[in-house]
């Protein structure tokens, strides 16, 4: 793991508020307002925080479903932030995501062949009888039988629906796997087959993932760096091993309070936040966390912090530091 495959530099995204008959702007939602990470070749990028953090649409402004408000997106060394048409489709099979919702994410009427080989057809990777040995062998990739090709989503468990997703999200090579909460609707049972094959899915492939997650125990067992969000923006940013064990942001201090840990010797202090999460239509100013935070300062109130390298790639925006 050494090069850059995915930069984001000071990535923002608004959603206008809309009023009157006329429909006039009144306002933004800040879904995400200044976020910046980097994702680097064969790694494991973990993304963790309260719902409506902005998390997702994060996620999504990286796969070009939203377009940026501001920022940049540079993937395999290109500028993709402003990509549209036949240069945007030529880039896409090089990032892929797998969604949420393992049985809102495949079409019911379509057999699960036809739900793996579209991408190849669409995109003109392969003749219609190769694509079809290509379905048979990534279903047998992903722990499926090729029998299972002529049977349709309803016919599979929540589980196996999301294996057939991640075979689609495999279907055409790509370097990047955007994963959204990808286990979360699934039973604890199943998650972990689901991560394992994940895991092994990355070493085989070379695949790099940017995985997002609220729980944190999941995050920490897939990932080797960590992002925490909060409000739109990012507060905390270190390897998997520093940040559970030295957190610094009191942010990810209080999350990871609220996180039981059965191997740790001796119970972490419980942190309680008080109030609750300003709305993204009106964020605090300064320090986003500042209206919650235990630690918070005069300073806190009036500026915002910058991400600073408190340990050797641990990044914390935080006035502490």
């Amino acid at each position: 793991m050494s090069e850059n495959l995915l930069e984001v530099r000071d990535l923002k995204k608004y959603f206008p508020i809309t009023a009157g008959l006329l429909r006039r702007t009144v306002g933004y939602v800040k879904a995400v307002d200044g976020v910046s990470f980097t994702v680097r070749e064969g790694e494991t990028l973990g993304i963790v925080g309260e719902s409506g953090c902005g998390k997702s649409t994060t996620g999504r402004m990286i796969m070009r479903v939203l377009d940026p408000t501001e920022g940049q997106i540079i993937f395999d060394g290109q500028d993709i932030t402003h990509l549209q048409g036949r240069a945007l489709r030529a880039i896409r099979p090089k990032f892929q995501m797998v969604f949420q919702d393992p049985y809102a994410s495949l079409n019911p009427k379509m057999a699960v062949q036809d739900i793996i080989a579209e991408p190849l057809i669409v995109n003109k990777v392969c003749s219609k009888k190769e694509a079809v040995e290509r379905v048979v062998e990534l279903l047998k990739t992903v722990g499926l039988r090729p029998d299972d090709r002529l049977r349709y989503p309803h016919e599979f468990s929540g589980g196996q629906r999301q294996r057939i997703g991640i075979a689609r999200a495999l279907a055409l090579h790509p370097k990047l796997i955007v994963a959204d909460e990808a286990v979360s609707a699934l039973d604890v049972s199943i998650q972990s087959q689901i991560l394992n094959l994940l895991m092994d899915l990355k070493k085989q492939f070379n695949l790099s993932y940017m995985f997002i997650s609220h729980n944190l125990a999941v995050v920490r067992h897939i990932s080797d760096r960590v992002g925490v969000m909060y409000l739109g923006h990012m507060v905390e940013l270190a390897d998997k091993k520093s940040l559970y064990a030295n957190p610094r942001h009191p942010y990810t201090e209080a999350l990871l309070s609220a996180a039981p840990e059965p191997k740790r010797q001796g119970r972490r202090e419980r942190i309680i936040l008080q109030g609750d999460v300003p709305s993204p239509a009106n964020p605090p100013k300064g320090c986003p966390f500042h209206t919650r935070c235990p630690k918070a300062m005069d300073e806190c109130r009036v500026q915002r912090p910058v991400m600073r390298e408190v340990a050797p790639g641990h990044l914390v925006a935080c006035h502490l530091y």
